[in-house]
């Protein structure tokens, strides 16, 4: 079945409507998996060979022939790895068709087809027993269901089915355990990528969306290179504090949890942001770690691996707040079986330990659902502004009239402060209509900037009241 896909002309704008064939969903699933990324990262090769051959043998030094049971297999690499360090079978799980096959054919080409099966099943799907896709149960398990936020590819249903259901009590896993930990900062730079901040244009200060209240925002993960963000551009508010763990080897639950961790701040400022990634300990002792923290906390920084398909996670706080150097303070972090969301709480607010549990951030301004977080981060660019509203300035006279072309974009707002005789502004979606009609409605503008909800190509001179 053919498909059909919008894609924005670069010339007009407008949107086209393209016909693509049946592989195209195939052909942007394997584009954006970083399928090439993973198989080049050396560093986490190695450790995962390293703890595989470990828990090869120690089931080994037990008697036992080793069944590796392998979910996600991708390629077939790890399952591969198995067999080499000495593993008697594999079963190998991986529910996307053309990585399936493509796996099938690796694991021919490499000799391992009699000892290695490729199930193409998603793995809570995988029967066990004589007639079943598993044959027996593993009780070695290996597994890469991770993301930069650890959890968002749905490793913790995953774990818990296969506890349940494919591999035996006790069972040796690869990796053995995952340590979340975070940091609290302030950071002016990373925090104008979550709310939008008051502007000056030729003295009038535009105070950002009235929301009864100061809004959550959107509470995704935003997954970057901290790599590539300086120390400088923020301030540690408090020390790195361990989370939470997850032991891959016992039964793993993917219900509801929050975790805290109580610490003394190390500085007072502006509590806004809160930097985290996960270490895995590929072995019971710890002795062989893989982890993503950031070059800056490397003693060598440029002997940190670089890599784009596991990277480092920003959470934005609910709302901003003080804390004084010195104060005692408690981070939560909260998470269902995809996502996480942290929150911070001061003495004053601790009270109890049965509290409720911070619940999950949520737009109420609807800008988060219009704007992403590059376009904050855009909007409260100073400088951008400034070099903005010195083009618009060098242009506008008192008869100027304004035509906006630009979904959920300010300059029409910059226009009639600068003082444009009128000013229309096109935005194709309600919603971010609705957005700047906030904006103007917070700064006592309303009406000031007509908003026409049409799409460019269909403007007509009726719809600017017969003005050019």
């Amino acid at each position: 079945m053919k498909t059909f896909c919008g894609r924005a002309n670069p010339t007009t704008g407008a949107l086209d409507w393209v016909e693509e064939s049946e592989e195209y969903d195939y052909h942007q699933e394997i584009a954006r998996s970083c399928y090439a990324d993973m198989l080049h990262d050396h560093d986490r090769n190695l450790k995962y060979y390293q703890g595989i051959r470990a828990a090869v043998g120690r089931v080994k030094a037990r008697g036992e022939k080793v069944i590796v049971l392998d979910i996600g297999t991708g390629t077939g690499l790890l399952s591969m790895m198995a067999l080499t360090a000495g593993a008697d079978f594999c079963f190998a799980v991986e529910v996307f068709k053309p990585m399936a096959e493509a796996a099938q054919s690796i694991v021919k080409k490499n000799g391992f087809s009699e000892k290695i099966k490729i199930i193409n099943k998603h793995s809570t799907d995988v029967t066990v027993g004589p007639d079943g896709d598993m044959q027996m149960k593993a009780n070695v398990l290996i597994t890469e269901l991770f993301d930069t936020e650890l959890i968002g590819e749905g490793a913790l249903p995953s774990y818990a089915h296969a506890h349940q259901n494919l591999v035996q009590e006790g069972c040796e896993a690869v990796p053995h355990r995952a340590t979340v930990y975070a940091q609290l900062v302030e950071s002016e730079l990373l925090w104008s990528w979550a709310q939008l901040q008051p502007v000056e244009v030729e003295g009038t200060r535009l105070v950002p969306l009235p929301t009864g209240g100061p809004c959550a925002g959107a509470h995704a993960v935003c997954d970057i290179q901290l790599s590539q963000v300086p120390p400088h551009s923020f301030t540690p508010l408090g020390p790195l504090c361990t989370m939470f763990s997850v032991d891959f080897s016992k039964p793993v639950s993917s219900a509801f949890q929050s975790h805290s961790s109580q610490f003394v701040a190390q500085a007072g400022g502006r509590a806004q942001v809160v930097l985290s990634w996960w270490d895995l300990d590929m072995d019971p002792s710890g002795s062989i770690v893989c982890t993503m923290a950031p070059s800056w906390t490397y003693k060598q920084p440029k002997t940190a691996p670089w890599r784009d398909h596991w990277m480092q996670s920003v959470y934005f706080l609910p709302v901003e707040s003080s804390v004084s150097d010195g104060e005692e303070l408690r981070l939560t972090v909260c998470h269902d079986d995809y996502s996480l969301w942290y929150s911070l709480q001061s003495p004053s607010q601790q009270g109890s330990q049965s509290e409720a549990a911070p619940s999950r951030p949520c737009c109420t301004c609807q800008a988060h659902l219009v704007w992403n977080r590059p376009r904050f981060g855009e909007l409260n660019d100073r400088q951008r502004t400034e070099s903005y509203v010195s083009a618009l300035r060098s242009v506008l006279r008192e008869d100027s009239v304004c035509l906006g072309v630009s979904d959920g974009s300010l300059l029409p707002v910059f226009a009639h402060v600068l003082g444009a005789k009128k000013v229309y502004g096109l935005e194709s979606s309600r919603m971010s209509e609705q957005v700047i009609e906030q904006v103007l409605e917070a700064n006592s503008m309303k009406g000031a900037v007509e908003l026409l909800e049409i799409r460019p190509e269909q403007l007509s001179s009726k719809d600017l009241g017969g003005e050019q």
